[in-house]
């Protein structure tokens, strides 16, 4: 069941959720907080293009002369750029609060246009490029967010945890085979997490013996065999609820072949991918954790508007107060 708490009381319940798993996540992890931009230049390819079709913010500059930035969407590319600037060896990382906007979103109690997030990116050696070190730093961030739960459980009685002891390993051909291609991908993940409680989905971006990718991937930062997603099943509202996108970078031989296929060759002429296929960056793996999703699930909220100050229409506004699900906004 949901928390009853007051206002007060989870904007302060926020802050001390966000702190504890931002403490055991840089520990885990061995990462460095650092500073983000908010804004990028849009020709150097910094940009997430998420699946390739959402459309960023951008706007002019009155600087002479004038610059086109984009705001960000996430900082997938903009993080490995990072860890060469700190000169970070293997064995180190680097995490950042990022804040993006996509405009794109579809509104829902678990999608806003306001994208919060722990983004962070850790230095590897070539030859770590495996998916043995993907499934232990998997292993490493549910151990985070179960400590966190336990903790957060000794702050409000009423919030007890639900999150199982273990997150199970599948690949999406391993979930297609399972289920079969009359589902759907969302229907797969939803199956799965409500059997297992939590789990970790390897290998998106490419397409599945059906002939279609479990889920859409931009083709020039995660290496699609070497990536997945952490979902875990929410019981507050009967839901499979996605909490991270993470993976190994691409080398050189994958972002070729990626962009290959998804018709995509012309972005190897931008700098950041240049750099890359350069061999200037080094290899890296990394992710963005949802910072609102994550506080949500562990305060037992109904809509992520409970837990993050953003803009939803009126009529999800009025459909929530008539639940009784009072949806953060000052100015409502």
């Amino acid at each position: 069941m949901e928390s009853n708490v007051s206002k007060k009381t989870t904007e302060k319940l926020i802050h001390k959720v966000k702190g504890l798993f931002e403490h055991k996540l840089s520990e885990k992890l061995n990462l460095m907080k650092v500073s983000a931009p908010l804004f990028v230049e849009g020709s150097t390819g910094v940009n997430d293009n998420l699946n390739g079709w959402e459309r960023c913010v951008a706007f002019d500059t009155a600087a002479y002369p004038p610059m086109m930035l984009e705001v960000v969407q996430s900082l997938a590319k903009w993080k490995r750029m990072a860890t060469r600037y700190y000169d970070l060896q293997p064995g180190e990382g680097l995490y950042t609060d990022m804040r993006a906007i996509r405009r794109d979103e579809v509104l829902s109690p678990l999608h806003s246009l306001y994208v919060d997030q722990w983004d962070w990116e850790l230095v590897i050696d070539r030859q770590e490029r495996t998916v043995e070190t993907l499934k232990e730093k998997v292993l490493l961030i549910y151990e985070a967010l179960k400590m966190t739960e336990e903790e957060v459980a000794e702050l409000d009685s009423s919030l007890k945890p639900f999150l199982p002891k273990e997150i199970t390993f599948i690949t999406s051909q391993e979930l297609e085979d399972l289920y079969g291609v009359d589902t759907t991908a969302k229907e797969r993940e939803h199956r799965i997490a409500k059997e297992k409680g939590a789990v970790f989905i390897m290998q998106i971006g490419g397409k599945l013996a059906s002939g279609e990718p479990h889920d859409g991937r931009s083709p020039d930062y995660d290496d699609w065999q070497l990536n997945g997603d952490i979902i875990v099943w929410y019981p507050v509202m009967e839901t499979s609820v996605e909490i991270s996108s993470m993976g190994i970078r691409v080398d050189e031989a994958a972002l070729e072949r990626q962009l290959q296929h998804s018709g995509c060759e012309n972005r190897a002429q931008l700098p950041f991918h240049q750099m890359l296929l350069n061999g200037t960056l080094p290899c890296t793996m990394g992710g963005g954790i949802g910072q609102s999703r994550v506080v949500m699930l562990l305060l037992h909220k109904f809509h992520i508007g409970q837990v993050q100050m953003s803009v939803w229409p009126h009529e999800m506004v009025q459909a929530c107060r008539e639940r009784e699900i009072e949806l953060l906004n000052v100015i409502s």
